[in-house]
């Protein structure tokens, strides 16, 4: 099983990114500023997400996620999956948490995936897992 970005959000962010760039010479030096920091940013969010493909895959020895790092693979042993809700300003988000923690001592490693890294909703891509694991 694998997850990804939607490829149709990661072509959208890339447009989008193009578009501010190609706007760049339509303003003023303040607004050239302003405009391309944002499309640094949206370009870089794009590129990203089609670098970092598939950014979540589970097997038989446990999961694998990518990261600019590189990829970290957590056996199915000790790795506790969860789903984490939250409420800010009025807006409902939630993650996908992945923790090899075993004590307080132990720092593992803790991921934590939203709904556009996995390209599904966070509690259906929890519910595979789990029963992957079992």
């Amino acid at each position: 099983m694998q997850w990804s970005p939607r490829p149709a959000e990661t072509a959208a962010l890339a447009v989008i990114g193009l578009g501010l760039a190609l706007a760049v010479v339509l303003v003023d030096s303040a607004g050239r500023l302003l405009v391309g920091a944002a499309a640094l940013l949206v370009l870089g969010l794009a590129a990203r997400d089609a670098l970092l493909r598939p950014r979540l895959s589970a097997g038989a020895d446990g999961v694998v996620v990518r990261t600019l790092a590189g990829r970290r693979h957590l056996p199915w042993h000790g790795l506790r999956v969860q789903v984490r809700a939250t409420r800010r300003w009025g807006v409902r988000g939630r993650t996908l948490e992945l923790d090899t923690a075993t004590g307080p001592d132990d720092d593992g490693v803790l991921v934590l995936l939203g709904r556009r890294d996995l390209g599904a909703d966070p509690e259906e891509v929890a519910r595979v897992l789990r029963g992957l694991a079992a």
